[in-house]
């Protein structure tokens, strides 16, 4: 009897043994997968893949809309066609090299640039993460930032550009303005580490589109009959349309550039709706009082101002700072407007460094001073006051029009040189449509 006990201890010992060995290595062997779950968050992991649809939907087709419906119709196509070709050209560009200088370690050079050492995204994986998100949905949430940017200067030269010309300058531009500056601000590099603050991109998107479009009006000169021939917008339906798409769109933008699904993302989303709404209004009442009508092209126009001045805010302000920023982008982008083309006589076909570039300036300088507690802000980091903080704020604004305004210049030099930037005048009354598409956006 006791022998019978001690046997069938002994194989009940043999048959735990042999399990708790198999558990192990089903431990040891699923182990990488399991951590993986575990630092992969579904919630922030679902919001930024919706918020990368959103923010490419802005590009194609709201801003592509929203430019087309403002030219004259001999022009529409080619609108559509140049936002079209450059979220197809920088697709490819963040690929091989974009993402790699925009968020890499550029060793000794990281202040300025990131390094090659991802290009052609060789370390992106299924298994690779960024934060709680796997790094692929970062790449493209990033990637349709770098789309939309170039595609705002569009209309600066917009009209009287040649497609070539517009393809190569987005080329040069993204690789020697946007990557960098994006690498400054948001990869590391030494406006990040002054501590600016940026939440979606006042500085490397609104700043750097509005003063290269400045700059490309200025290089290439107005269009034939500026500013004595109105050049009023064909169709104001498809404006309205593409910038209800943009407003719509902005959520991503500002509300997924928290890289998670949290409060910073909720409370993005409701200043952004707050300053466009307050942008929109307050233009159209400008108008009203102006000029004794408020206007649909204002309205939708004051609404761009009030979300292009809160993006850089976005993540650090609270409802009563954005009341304030949508009522000074409506009532400040207004007189800009005005000032560049009836004073100065500046052909921004669109208004891009108005509206983006001045809207862009005014929310990363408001981002120092509504970021305050006592405005219902997120507050300043440890030792920063807010005199401090503005400082920071001007030199980032500062460096990236002074970077962005001298190296648009020398890269439209260049490509004028090369290729030429203009067509030419019997080109530009026949329209770009026919002469650089052999295409018409309508039959008449």
């Amino acid at each position: 009897m006791g022998m019978k006990i001690k046997v069938k201890d002994n194989e009940e010992k043999k048959i735990m043994k042999y399990f708790n060995t198999m558990m192990m290595a089903l431990v040891v062997l699923f182990l990488p997968v399991m951590a993986r779950a575990e630092a992969i968050d579904t919630g922030d992991t679902a919001w930024i893949l919706t918020s990368t649809a959103l923010v490419l939907f802005m590009t194609l087709p709201g801003l592509a809309l929203f430019y087309g419906g403002l030219v004259r119709a001999k022009n529409v196509l080619s609108v559509l066609m140049q936002c079209f070709a450059i979220a197809c050209v920088v697709s490819i560009l963040w690929v091989i090299y974009g993402y790699s200088l925009s968020f890499g370690d550029g060793g000794s050079m990281n202040a300025w640039v990131g390094g090659l050492d991802n290009a052609f995204l060789t370390n992106v994986s299924r298994e690779s993460m960024s934060g709680t998100l796997p790094e692929s949905v970062f790449v493209m949430f990033q990637m349709t930032f770098a789309i939309i940017t170039p595609a705002l200067i569009v209309g600066g030269f917009a009209e009287r550009m040649r497609f070539s010309s517009m393809l190569l300058f987005s080329v040069i531009w993204a690789s020697i303005v946007y990557f960098p500056i994006c690498h400054w601000v948001w990869g590391g590099g030494w406006l990040a580490q002054m501590g600016v603050l940026d939440f979606a991109g006042g500085t490397v998107v609104h700043i750097t589109a509005g003063v290269a479009a400045l700059v490309s009006a200025m290089v290439m000169g107005n269009r034939n009959g500026f500013p004595t021939t109105p050049m009023m917008p064909h169709n104001m339906t498809m404006t309205v349309t593409g910038a209800g798409m943009l407003w719509v769109g902005w959520f991503g933008f500002n509300g997924g550039s928290a890289v998670a699904a949290n409060g910073d993302a909720g409370m993005a989303m409701l200043v952004t709706h707050v300053s466009a709404a307050c942008g929109a209004f307050t233009w159209a009442l400008m108008e009203w009082i102006k000029y004794g009508k408020p206007s649909a092209l204002g309205t939708v126009t004051g609404m761009v101002a009030g979300l292009g001045t809160i993006t850089p805010a976005s993540g650090y302000v609270g409802p009563m700072g954005a009341l304030i920023i949508g009522v000074s982008a409506g009532i400040v982008c207004f007189f800009a407007t005005s000032f560049i083309k009836q004073k100065l006589k500046i052909d921004d076909s669109l208004d891009v460094f108005p509206v983006h570039g001045v809207g862009g300036i005014l929310g990363t300088l408001f981002a120092g001073i509504f970021v305050s507690v006592r405005f219902g802000g997120v507050g300043y980091a440890e030792d920063v006051t807010m005199g401090s903080q503005l400082g920071v704020q001007l030199v980032a604004v500062l460096a990236t029009m002074v970077f962005t305004a001298v190296a648009t210049y020398l890269i439209l030099k260049l490509v004028d040189k090369v290729i030429g930037l203009r067509v030419t005048d019997e080109e530009e009354t026949e329209g770009l449509d026919i002469n650089q598409h052999d295409e018409r956006g309508y039959i008449l």
